[in-house]
């Protein structure tokens, strides 16, 4: 038996709907999904391999309702802009741009002061927010890591969508830079989580004892990124 090979993902823009519709064939499928990605804005459909692009839609077309009230239900964009409010570890606080601003991007008062030209404002607020998660993920990191005797090869920041933190066998971790906008406790729980798998690459009784010592609380931290999560990857 020949098994085909399944393609990359394509993005299609189809007329009449509001966001792109990515294409994915996978080997493992044997009936056509559908799901909105929230994180990324895009409808996404999932075919066996060999189905037709014209079979796709049509099998996007006969869920149009279900499409149209799924993406009217997700949370809106939110830009970094001045007067915008964004949470910094889980306090709000409101961009404010003043073009002439010297120094960087900085907290101050409740608010994140932003100079330079406007075009930039967004850039800019994401790049504070980036180095202040590195600084923050980093210092944790290793400071947990010392308490259980274990050694952080190196600590990386990304714009993950699909997981908060991750840690590779040769003690690597990586995280999302959109842990700085949330509250203490569930940024320290992902360090936590994260630095015990330098000792359990696993989720066995044993790791999450080890996790449970290194943070003061667990199932609240995790219940917060279940129902938070979402509206985490909006932001920027």
């Amino acid at each position: 038996m020949i098994r085909r090979k399944a393609k990359s993902p394509r993005a299609l823009a189809v007329a009449g709907l509001p966001v792109p519709l990515e294409l994915r064939e996978s080997a493992r499928s044997r009936r056509m999904t559908l799901r909105v990605d929230a994180a990324r804005g895009l409808i996404q459909v999932v075919i066996p391999v060999g189905v037709a692009e014209e079979e796709a839609l049509r099998f996007v077309g006969r869920h149009d309702g279900w499409v149209r009230a799924r993406l009217a239900a997700l949370p809106p964009q939110l830009p970094f802009a001045d007067g915008a409010t964004v949470p910094y570890m889980g306090v709000d606080h409101v961009v404010r741009h003043d073009p002439d601003l010297r120094g960087g991007t900085r907290r101050e008062g409740g608010a994140i002061l932003v100079g330079g030209q406007a075009e930039h404002v967004a850039r800019r607020v994401r790049d504070f927010l980036l180095s202040e998660a590195r600084r923050e993920l980093a210092e944790r990191s290793r400071a947990k890591a010392a308490l259980i005797g274990a050694r952080v090869a190196a600590v990386t920041v990304r714009d993950t969508k699909s997981r908060w933190g991750s840690c590779s066998a040769t003690g690597r971790l990586s995280y999302s830079w959109r842990l700085i906008l949330t509250p203490e406790p569930v940024l320290d729980y992902v360090v936590g989580h994260e630095v015990a798998h330098l000792r359990e690459m696993n989720h066995s009784p044993r790791f999450w004892a080890l996790c449970a010592s290194l943070v003061p609380d667990v199932a609240g931290p995790r219940n917060w990124l279940k129902t938070n999560g979402a509206r985490l990857l909006r932001y920027g």
